[in-house]
């Protein structure tokens, strides 16, 4: 099965643009999830003082946001978790009606990962950062293995990290964070090269764990964001059982191709309903975009065009 045939973008693609936040310079790399009888999602807004923030949206077809004006506000009890810098990217699961909500903070430290929860997207208890400084990238599985929290995650430096390996760790409380495996790295060459990280939460398939994540390498022109895919053991998911050679995504369209990063697709959310699947990605550090696909032509393709 040829690639173009997996996922099929939205004809009326880009879905939002800075045009739904007042000060928005640009809306991207954002979270998505089922909620209620429609859709829940946070967004990162980058503000036309180019400060990062996170808004709240909601929609009832996943295609038309509503997304709020006003930075969202969290209910946090130990004043050193106050949020004084940039935040973005964030992503969400959801676990037993509970969300858990990771995002990336710019602290003098470097990248460092935050983690909140919400149970009605009204109000948000802050959690300890499950992760020091520099990590740039962090998402959760959608139920516990072993008893235990798991998240996929990827350390990085201060700057824009020019490298990139993936881990899995755990934790029974959300505060104390172990067991730590490395899941997979780049490659000597090609559009996972330079870097990979995590995108949306795994979804869970009788074939395993199915992770998209982007894959970056670097050209004359700078770095070029791809989406892959990877198949992960249900019980010990930090061993990869297949991995895309070929990419699932590319930035190929002209929303995709041109912005204020250009040559960037990043998957931030995937919603499963039924058989389909969802995915939306980050345009050009830009906008948001969609693509749809069959789950199961997903997790074949993945096995097919494997390492």
């Amino acid at each position: 099965m040829a690639n173009e045939t997996v996922f099929k973008r939205y004809k009326s693609n880009p879905i939002i643009t800075a045009s739904a936040v007042p000060r928005a310079n640009s809306i991207h790399n954002s979270a998505i999830v089922k909620f209620g009888k429609g859709y829940a999602g946070i967004f990162r807004v980058d503000e036309i003082d180019m400060n990062f923030t996170m808004h709240l949206g909601f929609s009832k077809d996943g295609i038309k946001w509503d997304i709020d004006p006003e930075v969202i506000r969290m209910d946090v009890n130990d004043p050193y978790l106050e949020t004084k810098y940039r935040t973005y990217d964030p992503r969400l699961t959801e676990i037993d009606g509970t969300f858990y909500f990771t995002w990336c903070i710019d602290s003098p430290q470097g990248p460092c990962i935050g983690l909140a929860t919400t149970k009605d997207f009204k109000d948000f208890k802050r959690m300890e950062n499950p992760m020091p400084p520099a990590n740039r990238n962090c998402v959760i599985f959608p139920r516990k293995i072993d008893d235990k929290y798991a998240i996929l995650h990827r350390p990085s430096d201060r700057g824009h990290t020019p490298f990139g390996d993936m881990f899995y760790s755990t934790s029974p409380d959300l505060i104390h964070w172990g067991k730590h495996r490395f899941v997979f790295g780049t490659v000597p060459s090609g559009w996972q090269s330079t870097k990979i990280g995590p995108g949306p939460a795994p979804i869970e398939t009788e074939e395993g764990w199915l992770l998209i994540y982007h894959g970056v390498w670097t050209s004359c022109n700078g770095y070029l964001y791809y989406a892959g895919g990877a198949l992960l053991d249900i019980d010990e998911p930090w061993k990869v059982l297949y991995r895309t050679s070929d990419y699932l995504l590319a930035p190929t369209e002209m929303y995709e191709r041109v912005g204020d990063v250009p040559n960037v697709v990043f998957p931030s959310s995937a919603v499963v309903d039924g058989p389909n699947i969802r995915l939306y990605y980050g345009c050009a550090d830009t906008c948001i975009s969609m693509a749809e696909a069959k789950l199961d032509d997903v997790v074949d393709f993945v096995k097919k065009h494997s390492f």
